[in-house]
């Protein structure tokens, strides 16, 4: 059982969660694209990605996303996924993968790391906030959506 940090060679077992991530948010199944995608942020170092293996094979992971803050002129990093395969969870999987992406951030440098979930996932709120990370309630987050959303 470890935490390890993906590279190229853990792409296909990554992008198989990742592809069942975003089935798990309304997407279609695109094991393919999944790929794709997490192939061109390894090789452009776009993201850091995390990965939970257990038995030889990946059970889950988290990906970060490189980010400034501007007032404080310091790095900050966004946990934009977090996906532990069901029948992994409620064994300390992501609290693990949570552990790892704090101490890579702290290892950076970075003043914060940052992440948004649904208002209703509220498992998942819990983990956070057992880990010390604090709701924001100073700012409002928006979007604009410049493509219909899929």
């Amino acid at each position: 059982m470890a935490i390890i940090r993906a590279q190229l060679d853990q792409l296909d077992a990554v992008a198989r969660l990742f592809d069942d991530y975003r089935v798990f948010y309304g997407q279609p199944t695109d094991r393919a694209a999944a790929a794709d995608f997490l192939r061109a942020r390894l090789q452009q170092q776009d993201s850091v990605i995390f990965a939970a293996i257990a038995a030889a094979q990946v059970v889950g992971f988290t990906q970060l996303y490189p980010s400034f803050s501007s007032v404080s002129l310091q790095r900050i990093w966004i946990l934009n996924d977090l996906y532990v395969a069901a029948s992994d969870r409620r064994q300390g999987w992501a609290r693990q993968l949570l552990q790892a992406a704090a101490t890579f951030a702290q290892s950076t440098g970075a003043i914060r790391l940052v992440l948004a979930t649904q208002a209703e996932n509220t498992a998942a709120q819990a983990l956070y906030e057992s880990l010390g990370y604090q709701q924001n309630t100073e700012f409002h987050h928006y979007a604009l959506w410049l493509k219909p959303q899929t």
